[in-house]
């Protein structure tokens, strides 16, 4: 795929090294390879690309499933300390509702743009396809992060977690929360949304062959929308419909923040468990008063930081997005491009009364 190459030397007090975010667990991606001593500090070292230094003014765009969401402004927070890292130019930009059709006019003007970047997580797996195809035509590098797309329509797929490791850690915390008996339901995002899919198929896969899980019922799936008013609403619904319910499991920051809200103001609260994924400074208060006890997640920072990395090594030509790959993220170290063109963050955080206070995210 032709990458518009505008390559730099950079100068020998120029280091391009970010600190890693709080609460980010990098148990097998954490060493930096050593910069050659070629008179100038190389940012990066790549197996399978043409370059070695990162290109000079790259402009790279995160795309969001929408905007004026915690969690994908902590992600744009770390992608813009990167690229400002990298002498780049960095855009936030994208809907306000989660929507694959409102993404696809958003794709269409970043590649009318021609960024040399676009950082996507897709509302929908396949419908963002043609709009990205053109945009990789132009010159464009694709990197979806947190929920992927087809793979044949994007370079590369910055995970944040091992799926099924998500899923697994959702209907763990839930059967611990209920000791392993009762009814529960999942609220989660768009009904198109590919990582939430997935980690809802682990938990349906769990609860039907895991034993430790028998006396556990899924009853519901309901879906937010990732909108605060929708999922507090579908909150109130499950447990209008479901008196037996014993807990909620939100796959999704948006949700769990509206359901705890929910649970605080009500008579469930203590009475219904809530569990899923969301950031500690969003959670906090609702920790702290009994609320939840319990939910995870990934330092989405990080992974916005590690996505950008990614799209500017792509478009620098240092790597090409083939298995083997290698580029180092700043201080998040050295990362190797898997199978289908993912690249994965690390293993989810658990965050309860005893460490909630330790991470500021």
């Amino acid at each position: 795929m032709h990458r518009r190459t505008r390559y730099f030397a950079l100068t020998a007090g120029l280091a391009l090294t970010l600190s890693a975010c709080s609460g980010t667990t990098q148990d097998d991606a954490t060493s930096e390879a050593p910069a050659e001593e070629t008179g100038a500090e190389e940012t990066s070292a790549a197996a399978g690309g043409g370059g070695t230094e990162f290109a000079e003014g790259l402009a790279i765009s995160m795309l969001p499933k929408s905007v004026n969401n915690p969690y994908f402004e902590a992600s744009s927070e770390g992608a813009e300390s990167a690229v400002t890292e990298l002498a780049g130019e960095y855009e936030y930009t994208g809907p306000s509702d989660a929507s694959a059709s409102s993404q696809v006019s958003y794709i269409n003007t970043l590649s009318q743009q021609a960024v040399d970047a676009i950082l996507l997580s897709a509302n929908d797996p396949n419908a963002l396809c043609s709009a990205l195809s053109q945009a990789s035509d132009a010159g464009t590098a694709i990197v979806t992060f947190d929920s992927d797309v087809d793979p044949e329509c994007r370079d590369l797929f910055v995970s944040q977690v091992e799926g099924e490791e998500v899923g697994r850690a959702l209907i763990e915390m839930a059967a611990e929360q209920i000791d392993g008996d009762g009814q529960v339901a999942i609220l989660s995002a768009t009904a198109n949304a590919t990582n939430q899919n997935a980690w809802i198929d682990v938990i349906e896969s769990e609860l039907e062959s895991n034993p430790d899980y028998a006396g556990i019922e899924l009853v519901a799936t309901v879906y937010g929308d990732d909108e605060d008013e929708k999922s507090f609403a579908e909150t109130q619904g499950l447990l209008q419909a479901h008196p037996e319910l014993e807990a909620i499991i939100s796959p999704t920051t948006v949700g769990i923040a509206a359901a705890a809200r929910y649970l605080q103001s009500s008579d469930y609260q203590g009475e219904v468990a809530l569990t899923g994924l969301g950031t500690p400074n969003q959670m906090r208060e609702f920790v702290e008063d009994g609320t939840v006890t319990e939910f995870a997640l990934w330092d989405p920072s990080a992974l916005g930081e590690l996505a950008a990395y990614a799209g500017a090594a792509l478009a620098s030509d240092m790597i090409t997005g083939a298995e083997g790959d290698t580029f180092t993220a700043g201080e998040l170290g050295e990362y190797t491009v898997g199978a289908d063109g993912v690249i994965v963050l690390g293993p989810p955080t658990r965050f309860n009364a005893e460490n909630i206070d330790d991470f500021d995210f």
